[in-house]
């Protein structure tokens, strides 16, 4: 289940619109050209050329809110896309041994490279079905319970932690309010914090607020070209301070939604690059990046003690946040 999205796909951005109509007349005229047996190569390359120059001229001038957009696009690799492709022997499993199985959250042992290691991440669906079965993408409590669960396993066998991350938020409904969605992820920040074991995460899509935080307390962060991670989703946002969710554009402006804010905030370590117009247009290449990524971090923290891990990753989130201003 949860297969990848035919790269076929015709879902189109707003802002890709002309992309898409320059592409549709380039097909209309290669079809024509064979038709009438009639050589236009020159008429086709200028527009290839007009394509590109236009790809280039949109995707290097995306606004925050635009690259929101990118990060929830459907067709981007979600969690088990990333764990196919740069692990093997995946292993899930399953239930939080109190209430139930979330999908919203997978998890399981995996080997890296001939090295064992404990892979979890927050996961959407393609189809309707799936993203009922997985409640797209917000997990439940017992998905946060289930999550500690399988890095106390890790922390067991001394295994290297990895988690991804992708999702608005943890499900804010009266079932979640129940079985106290709050105190699961609060649990997890203070066991993570706490964790002997070295553990790497990374944004691949949305980071929204503790729903993403539950799974994302790590020794290194890492977020790809075209993510978010923020306290709060631009919509609700918007409904805060505008008393309207279509004030979202301005929402992700004023919260400087971008890696790069991440990366000068020293929020996140290190931002993973993406295939011009996002992770979808070349997953292959994004998968080979983040296992580079990866093993380059893991190796990194393999010379740091238990002890040293935990210094410095309490030092990590106390510093987050800090900073002076000049009288």
């Amino acid at each position: 289940m949860f297969g990848r999205k035919s790269k076929d796909s015709q879902y189109v951005l707003e802002f890709e619109k002309p992309l898409r109509e320059l592409q549709k007349n380039l097909d209309e005229l290669i079809a024509r050209s064979q038709d009438a047996k009639v050589d236009i190569s020159c008429e086709i390359h200028a527009l290839e050329q007009k394509i590109a120059s236009e790809e280039r001229n949109i995707f290097a001038n995306l606004s925050i809110w635009q690259r929101v957009l990118i990060a929830r696009h459907p067709c981007r690799p979600y969690a088990r896309d990333y764990i196919d492709n740069i692990f093997s022997d995946f292993q899930e499993l399953h239930g939080d041994r109190l209430f139930n199985d979330d999908r919203a959250i997978i998890g399981g042992f995996a080997t890296l490279q001939e090295e064992s290691v404990m892979v979890i991440g927050e996961q959407k669906g393609r189809s309707l079905n799936e993203n009922i079965e997985c409640n797209f993408g917000c997990p439940y409590p017992e998905g946060y319970r289930k999550a500690l669960r399988l890095m106390k396993l890790a922390e067991k066998f001394s295994l290297p932690l990895i988690t991804f991350v992708d999702t608005p938020g943890a499900y804010p409904g009266i079932g979640s309010e129940e079985r106290h969605v709050a105190e699961s992820i609060a649990v997890n920040l203070r066991d993570m914090g706490r964790l002997e074991t070295s553990i790497v995460s990374i944004i691949i899509g949305e980071g929204g607020s503790g729903g993403a935080l539950g799974i994302a307390v790590a020794d290194r962060v890492l977020a790809l070209e075209n993510s978010y991670y923020s306290v709060i989703s631009p919509e609700g946002c918007a409904a805060i301070l505008w008393k309207d969710r279509k004030f979202a554009p301005e929402a992700a402006e004023a919260l400087q939604l971008s890696p790069e804010n991440l990366l000068k905030f020293g929020i996140v370590e290190e931002i993973l690059p993406e295939p011009l117009g996002g992770a979808h247009r070349n997953s292959d290449a994004v998968f080979a990046s983040t296992k580079e990524a990866i093993l380059r971090h893991l190796k990194a923290l393999k010379k740091f003690s238990p002890k040293q891990l935990l210094e410095k990753r309490y030092a990590r989130f106390r510093h987050v946040g800090i900073f002076s201003e000049e009288v």
